[in-house]
């Protein structure tokens, strides 16, 4: 038999989310959020909060470290606290942050029939309804511990869905599905360096809205740029 040329392969989109989709990171932003509803200490959380980001923007964040961090507040306020909270937090922040530019190019894949994902290191929390605003059921995001009663420990369940774990996590993903990398036809926008492995895995890559030094890489490898919020994608 003849492998199926890329036209006739299943074609998969998938889509960092934060900088990527929206201007904004949205774990950051929670911590801000939980701040200003009186959740956590603006003086002691938020500068812990900024550390953290600094991290990440860096490449060396400790993932199960900064989860426990992040999701302390909403493990102590119990689930229909936080998901109330969350609401709040999808009204006043998130949903302004959705542009017209980003939401018509998830669209267009998905009228094109292509498979579309949305892979994000946030943990699921913040991110599935953020997800669910964009029309995406399929996520891949930091997976939180749970106990017996189905509420958050504070820990990670699994791999974190970030730097080589999004390549790990994607290799489950398309063996749940019979599919391969070999097997489909792949498209990752992404804004960060930390996405660099994923970045290299797919067939076309799209450095978007991207920082200074995945710019550059873009530009030398010949990959396309596509600056979302300043353009018609």
């Amino acid at each position: 038999m003849n492998p199926a040329t890329p036209s006739q392969r299943p074609r998969l989109a998938l889509f960092d989310l934060d900088h990527t989709l929206i201007p904004m990171d949205s774990d950051h932003g929670w911590g801000e959020f939980a701040i200003a509803i009186g959740w956590c200490d603006r003086t002691e959380f938020g500068r812990r909060n900024d550390e953290f980001f600094a991290h990440y923007q860096a490449g060396t964040l400790n993932v199960p470290d900064y989860v426990r961090f992040a999701t302390e507040a909403i493990v102590q306020r119990g689930a229909a606290a936080a998901q109330a909270a969350h609401q709040r937090f999808m009204q006043e922040v998130i949903t302004p942050a959705i542009l017209p530019q980003a939401q018509a190019l998830v669209r267009a894949h998905q009228q094109a029939g292509d498979l579309v994902v949305i892979t994000s290191a946030t943990n699921e929390f913040v991110t599935r309804p953020i997800a669910t605003a964009f029309g995406v059921q399929e996520l891949l995001s930091t997976e939180l511990e749970r106990d017996a009663t189905g509420w958050f420990t504070g820990g990670v369940q699994g791999v974190p869905n970030m730097r080589e774990g999004k390549v790990v996590r994607m290799d489950a993903w398309l063996a749940a599905r019979g599919l391969s990398w070999e097997g489909v036809e792949s498209t990752f926008y992404s804004d960060s360096m930390n996405d660099l492995p994923l970045l290299e895995r797919v067939n076309h890559p799209v450095a978007t809205n991207p920082e200074p030094r995945l710019r550059a890489i873009a530009q030398e490898r010949g990959w396309r740029v596509l600056d979302l919020f300043t353009e018609n994608p």
